[in-house]
């Protein structure tokens, strides 16, 4: 598709897989309004290990039943479209950090 192609920017949102929106994991939540907004996609990466806002080493541990672990959910679209995104689930996102830098979309395929 022809219209993925070019200057597009590339949305990061670092958070933790324990975060909630309504209950529900937040990555998901906002994953699905990636997919009603109409946006090319999005991805959610599971990080090994991270230090957050609160200086605290989070990663996976063998003893522990509950894993913190960071989380990057990657949207790259135009910017209007991000922009839009970013309004529209500002408020679901309690703490974190959110990223938007310049990409080339050099190769896009779908059938």
């Amino acid at each position: 598709m022809k219209r993925f192609l070019g200057k597009k920017k590339i949305l990061r949102i670092y958070i933790d897989n324990q975060d909630k929106f309504e209950g529900k994991p937040l990555w998901e939540e906002l994953l699905k309004k990636v997919k009603e907004l109409g946006l090319a996609g999005g991805t959610v990466f599971k990080g090994v290990a991270g230090i957050g806002a609160h200086s605290e080493l989070r990663s996976f541990n063998v003893f522990t039943i509950s894993q913190e672990l960071p989380i990057i959910i990657e949207i790259i679209d135009s910017e209007e479209k991000i922009n839009e995104f970013i309004d529209k689930t500002d408020f679901m996102i309690d703490e974190g950090i959110t990223t938007m830098s310049d990409t080339q979309v050099i190769k896009y395929k779908h059938k």
